[in-house]
C-alpha cells in the first residue's frame, strides 16, 4: 500500500483542490466516495490533466506547449518534477503507483489533435479521440485503485469513452462557436449535411438532433459495457466510479429531455438530481457484479490495454514472483520478512553500541 503524503504533498494537493474547484464539478461530486488513499493522487492526476489542457488551448505553437509538457513528465518520472505544486503532487503519484507513462503520452496526443482541430470522419475514429483524452485517464485511475488486469482496464477506458462521448453531444454549440467540430463527419453526411458548410453557420434542425442522439446512444452502450467492471474494483471505490458514470449518463437524459439541443443551450444535471444519483451509486454499487466473457476491448483503446500489460509483466519478470508456484510464493514473502526484521535489528544494535 502507498505511504500517506507527506506534509509538503498534502499542501500541494490543496492547492490542486482549489485549482480544480471550478473546473470538475461532477469530479468532485463523485470523489466524495473515494477512500484518501486514492482521492489524493486523483486530485493530483486531474489537476495535471487540467493544467496540461489549459496550456495546449492558451494559444502558441502547439509543438512549443507539447514539448515542455513532456519535459515535464520526463522530469516527474525521473523523480525531480518542476517546481509546480501539480508536478510535485503527480510525480509523487507516478512514483508511488508505478504509473504507466503512456497513459499520459496518450492524453497528450489527444491534447495536440484537439490543438490542431482534428475532425473525425467515423464513430470509430472518434473512440480513438476518446481513448486519449479520457479512456487514458480512466485507465489511470483503474490503475491507482488497484487493479490492473486487462479486463478491467478495458472496462475503465470504455467508461472514460463513454464520458467524452457525452461531453461532445452536449457541447455541439460550443465546440461550433470554437470552430471545431467532433461529431462522426460520416454520420452528419449520411443525415444530408455538409459538415464544413454547418460548421460555417451551427444551427440547431433534425439532420443534428439525429447526428447528436445517435452519439448519445453509444455513450449509453458504452456506460452499459463499462459497468462490470466496476465490481473488479477495490470495494471502497465502486461507488465513486459508478456515481462519475450515473451523473455523466444523466446529462445525455437531461439533453434529450431539451429535445437533443445542445447547439443553443448546455445540459447540467441539477444539484438536487446530483444528490439522488449519489446515494443511487452508494446503494448500487453493492449489486453490480462481474462478467465470465468480458468483451474484447474497443480496436481504440486496446493499445491502451496491451501497453499497460506489457508494463505489468515486465515489472513482475523483475522480481520473478509472479511466474513462482504458491509454496514458492509464501517462502519468497517469508523470507523478506525475515531479511526486513534482521536488518531492523542490526540497525538497532548499531544505534544501541
Amino acid at each position: 500500500m502507498p505511504l500517506p503524503f507527506t506534509d509538503q504533498a498534502e499542501d500541494d494537493l490543496d492547492a490542486c483542490v482549489e485549482m480544480m474547484r471550478d473546473g470538475s464539478k461532477t469530479f468532485f461530486a463523485a470523489s466524495r466516495f473515494l477512500p484518501p488513499r486514492v482521492r489524493s493522487a486523483a486530485i493530483a492526476l486531474y489537476a495535471f490533466c487540467r493544467v496540461a489542457d489549459d496550456m495546449v488551448d492558451q494559444g502558441g505553437v502547439i509543438e512549443d506547449s507539447l514539448r515542455v509538457l513532456h519535459h515535464r513528465l520526463d522530469l516527474m518520472y525521473a523523480g525531480t518534477p518542476m517546481n509546480t505544486v501539480e508536478d510535485r503532487a503527480l510525480s509523487i503519484v507516478v512514483q508511488r503507483h508505478a504509473l504507466p507513462r503512456h497513459l499520459l503520452d496518450a492524453l497528450l496526443d489527444g491534447f495536440a489533435w484537439d490543438g490542431h482541430g482534428k475532425q473525425y470522419e467515423s464513430m470509430e475514429d472518434l473512440h480513438g479521440y476518446a481513448a486519449r483524452v479520457a479512456g487514458s485517464v480512466g485507465a489511470m485511475m483503474c490503475w491507482i485503485m488497484g487493479p490492473q488486469q486487462a479486463s478491467t482496464l478495458a472496462r475503465a477506458c470504455e467508461l472514460g469513452v463513454a464520458m467524452q462521448l457525452t461531453n461532445i453531444a452536449r457541447d455541439v454549440g460550443e465546440d461550433a462557436r470554437n470552430q471545431r467540430i467532433y461529431l462522426p463527419l460520416a454520420w452528419m453526411r449520411e443525415e444530408g449535411l455538409n459538415p464544413q458548410e454547418w460548421l460555417a453557420q451551427p444551427t440547431l434542425n433534425p439532420a443534428v438532433q439525429n447526428v447528436i442522439s445517435r452519439v448519445l446512444d453509444e455513450a449509453d452502450s458504452l456506460y452499459k459495457r463499462s459497468m462490470v467492471g466496476i465490481a473488479e474494483l477495490p470495494r471502497d471505490c465502486r461507488s465513486a466510479i459508478l456515481a462519475a458514470g450515473l451523473i455523466y449518463g444523466e446529462i445525455g437524459n437531461e439533453l434529450r429531455r431539451c429535445e437533443l439541443d445542445s447547439v443553443n443551450h448546455r445540459a447540467v444535471v441539477s444539484p438536487w438530481r446530483k444528490a439522488l444519483l449519489l446515494a443511487q451509486a452508494r446503494f448500487q454499487a453493492g449489486w453490480i457484479f462481474t462478467q465470465r466473457n468480458p468483451p474484447q476491448p474497443l480496436a481504440g483503446i486496446a493499445y491502451l490495454v496491451e501497453q499497460c500489460q506489457d508494463t505489468t509483466s515486465s515489472r513482475l519478470a523483475l522480481t520473478g514472483f509472479p511466474n513462482r508456484a504458491m509454496p514458492q510464493r509464501i517462502e519468497w514473502m517469508l523470507s523478506l520478512f525475515e531479511n526486513l526484521e534482521h536488518s531492523r535489528l542490526e540497525k538497532n544494535q548499531k544505534t544501541y553500541n
